[in-house]
C-alpha cells in the first residue's frame, strides 16, 4: 500500500491490484475510525475522506498503516436481486467471443454472485465482479465494443473486462449489451439514491420474455 495526500481532508491509498483494493475497502469500512467520514474504492484505490475536526491527517495515515488489511476478508454488504431478461443486442455476438452458446451465457451469468467493487462513470454505475472467484473473474472476460454507442438506454446490462455493469441512465457507452432490467439504479430523492454500493453483493434473476 502506497499512502498518498489528497488536499487537506484526505488520503489516497494505493494498491497493486482491483482484488487488494476491494478487500482493503473491506478491513478499512470494518475498522472506520471516528474522524474517517467516508471511504470511496475504485479500481486500484481507496480514497479516505476526514473530518479535519476530528482526525488530522497524520493520524488519519497512522490508522490506515495500522490497519491489518486482509484481502480476503469477508463482505457484510447487502445482497440486490436485479430481475433482467437477456435479451440485449450483443448476447449472440459476446456467446461467440466466449466460445459459449447462448444459453450457457445467460446460464454463467445468471448464476454468478456479482459485488460491487466500486462506484464510477455515471451516478449508480456498479463495477460488478464475481464475489466468489480469485481475482474477480468470472470466466466472462469480453473486450469493449470497437465502436461505443452514442446511446445506450437506462437498464441494459453489459460485459466488458472482468465487470459486469447495469447502466443507470441513457448515455454513451461500449460494453457489450446482453441483457435488460427495468429496475431504477438510480434515484436522487431516495434515502440511499444508488441501489447498489461498494460491498453489495448482486444476483441476476432471469425473467421470460
Amino acid at each position: 500500500m502506497k499512502v498518498l495526500p489528497f488536499g487537506d481532508r484526505a488520503l489516497l491509498a494505493e494498491f497493486e491490484s482491483l482484488d487488494e483494493a476491494m478487500g482493503a475497502f473491506r478491513a478499512l469500512e470494518a475498522a472506520r475510525a471516528p474522524g474517517v467520514i467516508e471511504l470511496v474504492p475504485a479500481a486500484r484505490t481507496v480514497l479516505v475522506r476526514i473530518d479535519p475536526g476530528r482526525m488530522s491527517l497524520t493520524a488519519a495515515r497512522n490508522w490506515l498503516e495500522s490497519t491489518r488489511l486482509d484481502t480476503k476478508a469477508s463482505a457484510t454488504g447487502a445482497i440486490v436481486t436485479i430481475p433482467v431478461r437477456y435479451d440485449g443486442p450483443d448476447l449472440a455476438s459476446t456467446a461467440e467471443i466466449l466460445g459459449l452458446s447462448t444459453d450457457e451465457l445467460v446460464s454463467r451469468h445468471s448464476g454468478t454472485a456479482w459485488r460491487c467493487a466500486f462506484i464510477g462513470f455515471a451516478p449508480g454505475f456498479a463495477y460488478l465482479v464475481d464475489a466468489e472467484s480469485t481475482g474477480g473473474r468470472a470466466g466472462l472476460d469480453v473486450p469493449r465494443r470497437a465502436t461505443s454507442r452514442e446511446a445506450v438506454p437506462a437498464g441494459a446490462v453489459g460485459l466488458a473486462g472482468e465487470f459486469t455493469g447495469i447502466y443507470p441512465r441513457s448515455s454513451p457507452g461500449g460494453w457489450q449489451l446482453i441483457a435488460t432490467t427495468e429496475v431504477t439504479l438510480f434515484d436522487p430523492d431516495r434515502e440511499h439514491p444508488a441501489l447498489i454500493a461498494p460491498g453489495t453483493t448482486v444476483r441476476f434473476e432471469v425473467v421470460e420474455p
